[in-house]
């Protein structure tokens, strides 16, 4: 069979995976600290022909943007956004540490500091608890402080203190429930130098357009691919018809 049908599908099948990739990033154009994903591909020249003429797609690698987002004033206690590079610590499903630029954070019933996916925020001593009855601050180190909603205003009690951390961002790896872990599964350290901001949350840096002149272009290269398949499809036959006549 002709390597011609091989090269075209393997081409089909690798853009169907950036077409997905693209339509991902659109489904999460207004999440809250979302990162574009972005697929890559390489392509392996086919060796046994007499020119390198031809080449196949071979798998591809798939890569973030890790570009900062819009930061919006939302004026809610617990929404944090980061300013700069850094990411929260969040505790994943598994116990071990995620990292996150989600900051839109919410109180359980007990009131345990969980993401908006029901996850525990590490601080600086593990999950962080916030008192009832008391008004929160966010301080730019992320540190939490408490106010007495009634009596002594001047007692301001630090409650805990986000654990915000700079890994490098070449290392870490997207999990299927969305949060960043560093490769080798070590956790990373806190950096003082990573700040935030209270009441602000930063958004996706997903660029609608670009995204959509992406998916243009990939639907593009697909029906090409399909087009080289039917052309293959159509010289097999002449020639089969021209073998019959001989």
């Amino acid at each position: 069979m002709d390597k011609l049908i091989y090269i075209a599908m393997t081409g089909a099948k690798h853009t169907l995976g950036q077409q997905a990739a693209v339509s991902h990033n659109l489904a999460n154009a207004d999440s809250t600290g979302f990162r574009e994903e972005m697929h890559r591909f390489r392509s392996v020249d086919v060796t046994n022909s007499p020119l390198p003429s031809r080449a196949f797609v071979v798998d591809a690698s798939v890569a973030t943007n890790f570009s900062e987002g819009p930061i919006k004033f939302t004026g809610r206690t617990y929404d944090v956004a980061i300013q700069g590079r850094g990411f929260f610590a969040v505790q994943g499903a598994d116990g071990a540490e995620g990292y996150t630029r989600d900051g839109s954070f919410q109180l359980s019933p007990e009131g345990v500091l969980l993401t908006r996916s029901g996850r525990p925020v590490i601080g600086d001593g593990g999950p962080i608890t916030i008192p009832p009855d008391n008004e929160i601050v966010i301080g730019k180190d992320g540190s939490i402080s408490a106010i007495p909603a009634t009596g002594d205003k001047n007692a301001v009690n630090v409650v805990g203190r986000l654990k915000l951390v700079n890994p490098d961002e070449a290392t870490l790896e997207r999990g299927e429930d969305g949060l960043f872990r560093v490769a080798g599964g070590a956790p990373a350290p806190l950096d003082e130098n990573v700040q935030v901001a209270g009441g602000y949350l930063e958004g996706s840096n997903v660029n609608v357009v670009d995204q959509m002149t992406n998916m243009i272009s990939v639907q593009r290269q697909f029906e090409m691919q399909m087009q080289v398949l039917r052309r293959a499809e159509s010289n097999d036959q002449t020639a089969t018809k021209i073998l019959s006549a001989g």
